[in-house]
């Protein structure tokens, strides 16, 4: 049997086929725009009270550049204000959104200028551009989980920190 669990298959094979409920199309939009607001209010424009009405009180981030930060909003708050410090600029281009009724998986590019302290790297004035994966699971009409891949090697070329 294939390492896909029976009702991912059956989504899988529902979305190849069409066969997917108005209310599944529905919950698939509706976590589209949620990610799409995600990217363009909270990390384009620094709109952090944001993260309260698009997280769930306990939110969790997977992201391995940050590891264990506190659970909820409370917890990527700092995380956000902190890159846009160090990127005032900051830009995430969404390229892609896969949307299921419980996840969506988002490829951006992220583009900025280095201006402020990012986690101890003093200010490098260089521009950025890198690749971005992300998955959010939803729970509730919320994003309750969060996993990131960067191209994080990319970045600190780009920034001078590594050669």
């Amino acid at each position: 049997m294939s390492h896909l669990s029976m009702p991912l298959m059956a989504a899988c094979a529902a979305t190849i086929l069409g066969c997917s409920s108005k209310s599944e199309t529905k919950m698939q939009e509706d976590n589209e725009k949620a990610v799409e607001r995600y990217f363009e209010e909270v990390w384009n424009r620094g709109r952090l009270d944001v993260l309260d009405e698009l997280l769930a009180p306990d939110y969790v981030n997977h992201s391995p550049s940050t590891p264990n930060p506190p659970p909820g909003p409370a917890g990527l708050k700092p995380i956000v204000a902190a890159i846009r410090a160090a990127f005032p600029d900051l830009h995430y281009e969404i390229q892609d959104v896969i949307a299921t009724d419980d996840v969506a998986v988002v490829r951006v590019i992220v583009t900025g200028t280095h201006r402020g302290d990012l986690f101890g790297l003093a200010p490098t004035g260089r521009t950025i551009r890198v690749s971005q994966i992300n998955i959010e699971r939803f729970r509730g009409g919320r994003i309750a989980e969060h996993w990131r891949v960067t191209d994080e090697l990319a970045m600190m070329k780009q920034l001078g920190a590594v050669r």
